[in-house]
């Protein structure tokens, strides 16, 4: 079965899966967090619900702990993070989201990078996007912390794919 017969399959079982949004970020809020209101509005806009949201610091136990508690308490479908990268020293979402992968998705971040060149050019490759599944299925997506990237990791990546994801790990 391929690619398209599954997709037809997921379309008739039309279902929310159910996400967390966390930001990476040392400066932003609740108010400032653009990129977290923008995962917000194109997560509820494709039907999914929020089921968690929180802001941490660029730290590597901030984040850790973070991911622990959202995937002890939480049932969640996938973890959408953004912030933390690139590769300032004090990005360091990609190192501390890895630990927790039994699989990588190494074609998100491939063709994260492969669509941002044709908007941004040269410095796509400076993006350490990264994406896996925990041993318990949950999908976890790291993007980086700009407005763009989040819009052009949801719309073309992700939400077009989160439904097949989702009903691929139930199988």
């Amino acid at each position: 079965m391929g690619h398209q017969d599954h997709k037809s399959l997921v379309n008739e079982e039309v279902f929310s899966a159910p996400i967390a949004v966390l930001t990476v970020s040392d400066t932003r809020t609740f108010e400032t967090d653009e990129s977290g209101k923008l995962m917000h509005e194109l997560i509820t806009k494709a039907g999914h619900s929020i089921h968690y949201y929180k802001i941490v610091p660029d730290s590597r136990l901030a984040i850790k702990r973070a991911i622990e508690g959202i995937l002890k308490k939480s049932n969640v479908s996938a973890i959408l993070i953004t912030g933390g990268s690139g590769v300032s020293k004090r990005d360091l979402t990609p190192e501390s989201v890895s630990t927790f992968f039994n699989r990588e998705i190494p074609g998100f971040g491939e063709i994260f990078r492969a669509l941002s060149y044709t908007e941004i050019g040269s410095a796509s490759m400076l993006s350490r996007a990264v994406a896996g599944q925990t041993r318990n299925g949950t999908f976890i997506f790291v993007l980086p912390g700009s407005t763009s990237a989040v819009r052009l990791a949801l719309e073309r990546l992700i939400l077009p794919e989160l439904r097949h994801l989702v009903w691929e790990r139930t199988k």
